[in-house]
């Protein structure tokens, strides 16, 4: 790959890439812009995001266009009530030699679709989420490293939740980002059914190799940040956790759980990412408000009285930029 001067340059061909990869992208996915950005903040922040949407809202082509804009394996996993952790780890078999010997599963790719996480059992999840937590997987007495670069993409159908198994909050907050998809815009699918009805078939071509995104990934993590940045994504975080010092109002009165420091972590990440992409140097408080409800929706806890009195998530996030 291309050798940079400077820091400053990289992130400018950063920027470039970005714009890139965004158009291309568009030729097979209409709209959705937020989210074809939030997942590719997470694939360069080295973060999983959960994909939450109804079914026919293309989460499997929008993971599919993007690997292949990367230039990306790319693996799908039908998350299934009967599902075992083998089935996704892979397993040890006898062979002809009377030796044990490791056949791969799913997880041995550089993008992981989890389709519908939530249908599986806790065992069956928590093989996939200690391979998002570290990197390998151990089967008997050893470990196997996975590819790098390394995402999953999880999704979640927010409607028939009979026969699921929600995840742990514990589990959730292994996920950088909460996506939501919501139903295209009436011109948005006027063009959707124009372009995947006729004959004509969209094709895209790679724009960034692993080599590359590797690159990119670390020189997100060497973005400086201010000390005003890092005190306003803390004191948001602070701000989520009830009847402590620093929450807000609403926090006491509307939620149960807040985000622990993993949500600091992320938002600082996110923001530089988010400004990198963006052509700036830096982040600024901005580039975490951007950021912040993909964070901090999925690590809140709303109680009894929230719900009760329709007090959504995005409203309690939203007050707790402000103040």
């Amino acid at each position: 790959m291309k050798k940079f001067a400077s820091d400053v340059e990289a992130v400018d061909a950063f920027a470039e890439k970005y714009k890139l990869l965004k158009a291309e992208i568009s030729k097979v996915i209409i709209g959705q812009e937020d989210v074809v950005r939030d997942v590719i903040i997470s694939v360069f922040s080295k973060g999983h995001a959960l994909l939450v949407g109804v079914p026919g809202l293309a989460k499997t082509l929008l993971v599919n266009t993007i690997a292949d804009t990367l230039g990306l394996n790319y693996k799908r996993i039908q998350f299934t009530p009967d599902l075992m952790p083998s089935d996704i780890i892979g397993s040890e078999i006898l062979n002809d030699k009377r030796e044990f010997k490791f056949i791969q599963g799913p997880i041995f790719s550089n993008i992981i679709l989890a389709d519908e996480i939530n249908r599986t059992p806790p065992k069956t999840q928590s093989a996939l989420l200690e391979a998002m937590q570290e990197q390998s997987v151990t089967v008997g007495r050893t470990s196997y490293k996975l590819d790098k670069p390394f995402f999953v993409l999880a999704t979640q159908n927010p409607i028939e939740q009979e026969g699921t198994y929600p995840l742990p909050e514990a589990q959730l907050d292994r996920f950088m980002f909460n996506i939501l998809l919501d139903y295209p815009s009436y011109e948005e699918e006027v063009e959707v059914v124009k372009a995947t009805t006729g004959s004509q078939k969209s094709e895209t071509k790679e724009i960034l190799g692993a080599e590359e995104i590797l690159f990119f990934q670390d020189l997100v993590r060497k973005i400086p940040v201010t000390d005003n940045v890092y005190e306003y994504a803390v004191k948001l975080v602070a701000k989520t956790r009830p009847q402590t010092a620093m929450a807000h109002q609403i926090t006491n009165d509307y939620l149960s759980w807040g985000a622990g420091p993993r949500a600091s972590q992320y938002l600082i990440i996110g923001a530089k990412c988010h400004a990198a992409i963006n052509g700036k140097y830096a982040p600024d408080i901005e580039d975490v408000k951007a950021v912040a409800p993909q964070i901090l929706r999925h690590r809140l806890v709303r109680n009894y009285k929230a719900v009760a009195e329709g007090i959504s998530m995005e409203h309690i996030i939203s007050e707790l930029g402000k103040g």
